[in-house]
C-alpha cells in the first residue's frame, strides 16, 4: 500500500547570521522590504530583526538594477511587503549567498501523514514530498510518521527492513520514497 507524506512549513524559518550589536546568531524575517531608487538604479532589501536585541539587518535582494530590468509584478510585491515573496526569497540560494545567511528550520515545519496508521503487519511504501526546501533527517521523519523511536528506525535500517533508493543518513530536502517491510 502506498502512503503520501508531506513536509510543510508552518512559519518562516529563522535566519542564521551574526548580529553586529549583541553577537546573537538568529534573526526573524520581518516580512518588510526596503526599496531605494537612485535615478534609474534600484536597490531592495529584506529586513530581519535580531531575536535578542531587535537590531535590524538588511538582506540584499536587488543591488543596483535598472528599473526597466525588473518585472513590474516583483516591484509591486516589494512595495506591498508581500509575505509570500518573503518566503520565496528566503529560500532563494542567490539571496542566501549574497546575504551570507543560512536558514534555521527548527520548529518551523510539520509532517502531514494523512492521519493514517502506518504500523500494519504488511509492507508499506511511503512517498515523502517536501513543500519547501527544508533540510530534515529522513530517520527523524520516519520515526515521527510511524510513531517509532529514532533508535528503532536505525535498527530497521541495519536489519534491511527499511529500505530506500536514497541514503537515509544525513539530511535531505528533496522528495524520496521508502519501503517498510514487516
Amino acid at each position: 500500500m502506498l502512503y503520501n507524506w508531506i513536509v510543510v512549513p508552518t512559519c518562516l524559518p529563522l535566519v542564521r547570521r551574526r548580529c553586529h550589536v549583541c553577537a546573537s546568531d538568529r534573526f526573524q524575517a520581518s516580512g518588510n522590504f526596503r526599496v531605494n531608487a537612485n535615478h534609474k538604479l534600484i536597490d531592495a532589501w529584506l529586513l530581519a530583526l535580531c531575536v535578542v536585541c531587535g537590531d535590524t539587518a538588511k538582506l540584499p535582494v536587488l543591488e543596483r538594477k535598472t528599473v526597466r530590468s525588473i518585472r513590474p509584478e516583483l516591484l509591486d510585491r516589494l512595495h506591498d511587503n508581500d509575505p509570500g515573496l518573503t518566503a520565496e526569497l528566503l529560500q532563494d540560494p542567490v539571496v542566501q549567498r549574497r546575504g551570507r545567511i543560512a536558514l534555521d528550520w527548527d520548529n518551523a515545519w510539520r509532517l502531514d501523514t494523512g492521519g493514517s496508521d502506518h504500523l500494519h503487519r504488511e509492507a508499506i511504501d511511503v512517498s515523502v514530498r517536501f513543500a519547501a526546501r527544508i533540510p530534515v533527517r529522513p530517520v527523524r521523519l520516519i520515526a515521527e510518521g510511524c510513531g517509532l523511536s529514532r533508535a528503532e528506525v536505525e535498527r530497521l535500517i541495519t536489519e534491511e527492513k527499511l529500505v530506500s533508493a536514497v541514503r537515509l543518513s544525513g539530511k535531505l530536502s528533496g522528495d524520496f520514497t521508502f519501503t517498510l517491510k514487516p
